[in-house]
């Protein structure tokens, strides 16, 4: 794949502090385009991912899959549609430089779809918590055994190849959009495979695991969607 067309998709809610941060340290040589999904943020959010130069789209239905479901909506109607969509979160805690990694395999066609696994890198001491940590063990031990298919993390950060994704028929609007995901590539036989990436401290308070119900919330729904799709 030659100079592939790459669309950057970034869900973000209050993230005035970081998300400028992620998208000028995303390679410029390597993107397309880079699409901030503003999901309802009371702060300057918008106009922070604006004046770093990325498109920015308002979604103020709350939640992380309606945000990427924005993104998506937005590439699938450019007018030369993309090749790859790359997922990274907005909070700064993945390294945007290591982009080039994630979307190396599928440049090279050697996968269709590819998970930045923060398991196989290097954590910063305290940038995942405990139950972040055995959520992600348990939903990857219970993917391998129900859906016979090996990961190492969740990991947001994430690439794509366009018409694949497109195909998975994506719904979830919540905490499920990463799993439900990686369960549907599997059924589909999506070539997939994993990249290390290093994970740091993000910039502000998460809204899932900086909370007692956003991390319920969150391990209830991986966990319904794990045995939804079998």
């Amino acid at each position: 794949m030659n100079s592939p067309k790459i669309v950057v998709i970034i869900p973000a809610i209050n993230e005035e502090n970081s998300i400028g941060k992620v998208v000028s340290e995303i390679p410029k040589d390597l993107v397309s385009e880079i699409v901030v999904c503003n999901n309802g943020s009371s702060d300057k959010t918008e106009e922070v991912a604006k004046s770093a130069g990325a498109t920015v789209l308002n979604e103020e239905r709350k939640g992380y899959g309606w945000a990427c479901l924005k993104g998506m909506e937005y590439a699938s109607q450019l007018k030369i549609k993309p090749d790859i969509i790359v997922f990274i979160d907005g909070d700064y805690s993945d390294y945007p430089e290591e982009m080039r990694l994630v979307v190396q395999p599928i440049i090279e066609d050697r996968a269709d779809f590819v998970i930045g696994s923060r398991a196989l890198g290097n954590r910063e001491k305290g940038s995942m918590t405990f139950p972040q940590v055995f959520g992600n063990w348990l939903a990857t031990r219970l993917m391998r055994l129900f859906h016979r298919v090996r990961y190492s993390d969740l990991g947001p950060f994430r690439a794509i190849k366009y018409d694949a994704l497109m195909s998975l028929g994506m719904k979830d609007k919540t905490y499920g959009w990463t799993i439900e995901m990686q369960i549907k590539a599997a059924k589909k036989k999506l070539r997939h495979t994993e990249i290390a990436v290093n994970y740091k401290k993000r910039i502000g308070v998460s809204k899932v695991s900086g909370t007692v119900k956003g991390t319920i919330l969150a391990g209830y729904k991986i966990i319904l969607t794990i045995f939804k799709y079998l």
